[in-house]
């Protein structure tokens, strides 16, 4: 008999190494595969906050197919803090059963049956930073339940921990570890704010993109903001400035994040409305869109998507923009000039054709002329705008009208 419990108990032993082989073998070890084009979706955060519940994120979710944002390629939803319920008995997380009466699980499977893949949030501290229970020494734990869950994306916050870069570097490799034995694959996003220059060192420690700046607010500019507003809001021009600089370190496999699309928040009160977020124009919005699809950045809405207007969707929902943005070369616009309120941008697409961003910072509509071979482009190329549809013919040089505060794009071929 005691054999027989000694042979038994080495079949089983047999039967759960094979599983965990299965499992490895429909996951990655090498987690750059996780995001060869810059990550798109819906963040929770800029509309609903902590205030985020199951309802919520199923209409997200209806709303991303009927309005067309799935086909247009965003199909993440990334739930950000406020979700959690505390541990159970066993130190398991668990989502707040007011806002989430059906768990995780059956949400990520209703978000999964749309064809979208689900995020979820937590902090490298015990508690996250709207004060709420965090995976700091329960990451190989919070990890696998995430993986039980079916979530396919973490974004990882910095809130309450050290701040140093060291500290920083274990806690986001410690978590990317968790989530590489969790049996799923589960990308990671760093979110430290930039201050510890992650764009060196955030694929290293496991992520897949990295923040590269504040939390971004419905603003175009902190320059513009009044007197009484608090420092430290980033707006649209103070994240591209920011990014403009750090093309080298973004490629297939890790991006810098400069944070959620703000189009079609028109300044609503919260927590983009926070440290002057006054709101933007639609040229402004646009202009943002532009910009990060030239700067290969991730992609997320974060404005009420089951109630937009036709601007907000055309800007959206723009797949000639889009295409920029998730061109398979993967790399990201340099900026060429920065003068007399023009910055000009590049960008190198496959099959052998290029991006041009036109951005006019002045205060009023100019006209933009410039010979290609003054960007270090040879010959005569044909040009398509983007948001317009105008084709030129081949040709040497380009000049075209700019708005205040737009972002012409063109696609050049020979």
């Amino acid at each position: 008999m005691t054999r027989f419990i000694k042979i038994a108990s080495f079949l089983v032993c047999m039967l759960l190494f094979l599983c965990d082989i299965k499992i490895d073998a429909q996951t990655t070890r090498n987690r750059k595969e996780l995001a060869p084009t810059p990550p798109m979706g819906y963040m929770t955060w800029n509309f609903y906050a902590d205030k985020i519940t199951e309802a919520d994120v199923k209409a997200i979710a209806d709303a991303m197919v009927a309005n067309n944002l799935l086909d247009a390629g965003f199909n993440y939803i990334f739930i950000d803090d406020g979700w959690q319920g505390g541990r159970d008995s066993r130190n398991n997380i668990i989502p707040d059963p007011v806002k989430f009466p059906s768990g995780m699980k059956a949400l990520a499977d209703y978000v999964h049956n749309k064809g979208l893949k689900l995020g979820i949030y937590s902090d490298a501290a015990p508690l996250t930073c709207a004060g709420y229970t965090a995976s700091l020494y329960f990451e190989e734990q919070d990890a696998k339940t995430f993986a039980a869950w079916g979530i396919d994306y973490l974004k990882y916050d910095y809130c309450n921990a050290p701040p140093d870069v060291e500290t920083a570097k274990k806690r986001y490799t410690k978590i990317a570890e968790a989530l590489s034995n969790s049996g799923r694959n589960i990308m990671l996003g760093i979110c430290e704010w930039g201050g510890r220059q992650p764009w060196l060192w955030g694929t290293s420690v496991g992520g897949s993109l990295w923040r590269i700046s504040g939390d971004i607010r419905d603003k175009w500019s902190s320059a513009n903001d009044a007197l009484d507003v608090p420092k430290g809001g980033v707006g649209i021009i103070d994240a591209l400035n920011v990014n403009a600089e750090l093309g080298k370190y973004a490629g297939n496999g890790g991006w810098n994040d400069p944070d959620m699309l703000i189009a079609g928040l028109y300044g609503r009160k919260g927590p983009s409305g926070d440290l002057g977020g006054i709101g933007c124009s639609d040229i402004e919005y646009q202009s943002q869109m532009s910009l990060w699809c030239l700067l290969s950045a991730p992609l997320m809405i974060s404005c009420d998507i089951t109630n937009m207007n036709t601007a907000t969707k055309k800007i959206l929902t723009n797949k000639n923009i889009i295409a920029i943005d998730q061109d398979e070369l993967g790399q990201q616009a340099t900026r060429k000039i920065n003068d007399n309120n023009w910055q000009i941008f590049l960008k190198p697409l496959s099959n052998n054709e290029w991006a041009i961003g036109i951005l006019n910072t002045d205060e009023k509509a100019r006209k933009f002329e410039i010979d290609l071979a003054q960007l270090g482009l040879k010959g005569k190329f044909a040009t398509r705008n983007l948001w317009t549809n105008e084709i030129k013919k081949k040709q040497a040089k380009i000049a075209c009208s700019v708005a205040a505060h737009e972002t012409v794009v063109l696609r050049l071929n020979q």
